[in-house]
């Protein structure tokens, strides 16, 4: 019978690679400790390192903020659009 495949969070992801760079436990130890296999995380903590420098980069702070103003419009606008069709619904 095959696996599922298993999917993680970025949450998740992060919190293995931060445990495998402070390196106070084997990655032996830590792919027993969240289940995983060793090769797993080694490829997590790599793609981590080769991405260091992106996150001190402006540019993609900027996107992520906009991101969530949008987002946070778009809720507003929906939320509106509730308030309009029950008042709507009143003056009937």
């Amino acid at each position: 019978m095959s696996k599922t495949r298993r999917k993680f969070s970025k949450e998740f992801k992060a919190k293995v690679v931060l445990e495998a760079l402070k390196e106070r436990e084997t990655i032996e130890s830590l792919a027993k400790k969240f289940e995983l296999q060793p090769a797993q995380i080694s490829l997590w903590k790599s793609q981590a390192m080769s991405n260091f420098s992106e996150l001190f980069s402006q540019e993609k702070s900027t996107a992520k903020e906009e991101t969530v103003d949008v987002q946070q419009l778009y809720a507003r606008i929906g939320k509106l659009e509730i308030q309009n069709d029950f008042l709507k619904k009143k003056l009937m």
